[in-house]
């Protein structure tokens, strides 16, 4: 099996993602999964596709992880996995599409609107 690639988004992070036959090895910006993500919570959101598929022993992952905070860029490297996995055998498709990993989450932050504090608040009103 040669080098496959995928590309993954959320919020402002992005995840490009090489994944290659092994045995789990997860490097994320040339640092092992458990150095750059300390939290056993988000380094389980990065897993769920390897998971869902039991092929978390299978796979080396690489990946370059750029923008946003850790929450979206785990949530950004979990759609890339995803879509490297189905580039890798496209039965897969359905199991992860019901687990909702194909999805790509679309919310990102409202721009803040002038002559106003932030999107949505607005300025207290003074009658006098």
């Amino acid at each position: 099996m040669e080098v496959i690639n995928a590309i993954g988004r959320r919020k402002s992070a992005v995840a490009r993602v090489y994944m290659s036959e092994g045995t789990g090895k997860i490097t994320i910006n040339k640092k092992d999964i458990t150095e750059y993500f300390p939290s056993a919570i988000v380094q389980y959101v990065v897993k769920q596709p390897l998971l869902a598929l039991d092929a978390v022993e299978k796979y080396d992952i690489k990946a370059n992880l750029d923008g946003g905070g850790f929450t979206g860029q785990s949530q950004a490297l979990r759609l890339a996995i995803a879509r490297a996995l189905v580039k890798v055998n496209a039965e897969d498709k359905k199991t992860l599409k019901d687990h909702g990993f194909m999805t790509r989450d679309s919310r990102a932050v409202e721009r803040k609107k002038p002559g106003q504090p932030k999107a949505r608040r607005r300025f207290q009103f003074s009658k006098r």
